[in-house]
């Protein structure tokens, strides 16, 4: 399976970034193809609806999210939302985009849980006709520490999103086209 993560951060040792890559790390180990564009590694410009989409990373990424049969958005929370550069690239898709794929929501807080961005991903992807997984990851203060090869330290966050790959996986696999 083809499958697009989002990392929607500007953060240099973002924790939700470094969620995204042991997700793509560990879709890549299970048989997928999964694919990683990173917002702070190719920052998209300010979406402008009556402008032009020329723009050769906008092209890009469009493309990528369009040929994926699943897609994994990640985010930290900020002021109980998603990242503004998340909400301005996913500005750029639509729903040729999204239709019927499945979509996995991954959230990094400072606090406990980052429930609000979750919710308001899940909100997006049905406003562009994704099917939201019914399960997410959401890592939150200690939680977020990650080794110096990209693991969790934490046993339970890696059991955790081992659960949350699989029933991604399964549920995107009968989705596919």
């Amino acid at each position: 399976m083809n499958i697009a993560i989002i990392a929607g951060s500007n953060r240099l040792h973002s924790t939700s970034t470094q969620m995204a890559r042991y997700v793509e790390k560990r879709l890549s180990a299970l048989g997928h193809s999964a694919r990683l564009f990173d917002l702070r590694v190719h920052p998209l410009p300010l979406y402008d609806p009556d402008g032009t989409t020329e723009h050769e990373g906008a092209r890009a990424f469009a493309k990528l999210v369009a040929v994926a049969d699943a897609v994994v958005l990640a985010t930290p929370e900020y002021h109980g939302s998603v990242s503004g550069v998340l909400k301005n690239a996913l500005d750029y898709l639509g729903t040729e985009h999204f239709d019927g794929k499945m979509v996995l929501s991954i959230s990094s807080a400072g606090g406990a849980v980052g429930v609000s961005s979750l919710q308001h991903m899940q909100v997006i992807v049905r406003n562009v006709h994704g099917i939201s997984c019914p399960e997410w990851i959401s890592i939150g203060g200690d939680q977020r520490q990650f080794d110096a090869g990209g693991e969790p330290l934490h046993a339970s966050v890696r059991s955790r999103v081992e659960r949350v790959l699989g029933t991604f996986t399964r549920l995107a696999a009968h989705l596919e086209r």
